[in-house]
């Protein structure tokens, strides 16, 4: 599963939508919700398998300059430094990678003029000449090479946000997150690993569902409750003049101090200013800080917020 940041995300981005909507559906949008988060699975482990879609097209690269009419000595001769880097080995034939693509059926079958366009692109890099022309190699250079692959060139390859978005109706909304995740696979991988951790999509998936099902009905059912709270702590500003970003953040981050025991209110408190730093206005995290913090305080003082276990943590 998607860890806790992404999920608080997800849930926010239902909500915007549904309080947007003069016509929304609970019901239907918490059906989508749990859609998209599949669907951001999808795309992760597709984005992953871009790797061993690299390998292979650096191979049949290989393989055709050797098989040309009048071959030069390098064609021949051909460095192999890119297509046996161990970690993108491990990668193109990683078993899990391997079973998640078939059972979500998913593949580059039929992109190969894609695919071949951007590694033409990426071994003209000067990352990449840096890489092939360097003395030694060593595990650092080996994922810094993978790193620079997708952050310059997957990521921002036009051509794969035009496939993101004819895709999947998800897909292209959800590409920061997924190549958010795919990073910190790649940063995650340690010397001597055999075998890549997908750790987003190993969790426990009754604890995570469990999770989002009740900071989205929550938020909604006691929505008016903390609109009235947070408009009272909102100096010479009414309920309907703050941004609606920002009013569903408060509302989530309250919502969650007030329903999970074991979630520190430290916790909540950054990862809201966290997620209002890339989803709302560049005033906002000020904002949403200053009222959070007021209220947070009343809120233990009066026992609406209880905590237990590690929510007691509060460094």
């Amino acid at each position: 599963m998607l860890n806790r940041r992404y999920l608080r995300i997800k849930v926010y981005q239902a909500l915007y939508a549904l309080w947007q909507s003069d016509q929304g559906s609970a019901a239907r949008i918490e059906k989508e919700l749990f859609l998209s988060i599949e669907r951001t699975y999808d795309l992760y482990v597709q984005l992953m398998l871009l790797f061993g879609e690299m390998h292979r097209v650096a191979e049949n690269r290989i393989t055709e300059r050797k098989q040309k009419r009048m071959p030069t000595p390098a064609d021949l001769n051909p460095d192999r430094r890119f297509v046996d880097n161990p970690l993108l080995v491990m990668l193109s034939n990683s078993k899990r990678l391997l079973a998640e693509s078939e059972k979500r059926r998913l593949g580059w079958m039929g992109e190969g003029e894609m695919l071949s366009k951007l590694f033409k692109q990426f071994e003209a890099s000067e990352h990449y000449k840096r890489y092939m022309e360097a003395p030694a190699t060593g595990f650092a250079k080996d994922q810094g090479v993978l790193l620079d692959l997708f952050l310059e060139h997957i990521a921002h390859f036009e051509a794969l946000h035009d496939y993101c978005e004819n895709k999947s109706i998800y897909w292209l909304e959800d590409l920061d997150l997924a190549c958010s995740l795919v990073k910190r696979s790649i940063e995650s991988l340690r010397p001597g690993d055999t075998e890549v951790a997908l750790s987003d999509l190993s969790r426990e998936p009754v604890e995570e569902r469990e999770f989002v099902t009740t900071l989205y009905r929550k938020t909604i059912d006691e929505s008016a409750e903390h609109e009235q709270v947070i408009a009272g702590k909102a100096s010479n500003w009414e309920a309907d003049r703050i941004a609606l970003s920002d009013m569903i953040l408060m509302k989530m981050a309250l919502t969650e101090a007030r329903n999970f025991e074991q979630i520190p209110v430290k916790v909540t408190m950054n990862e809201y200013i966290e997620i209002a730093k890339a989803y709302s206005t560049p005033k906002s995290k000020n904002f949403i800080n200053g009222i959070l913090d007021k209220l947070f305080a009343e809120m233990k003082e009066n026992g609406a917020i209880r905590k237990v276990g590690r929510g007691l943590l509060e460094s």
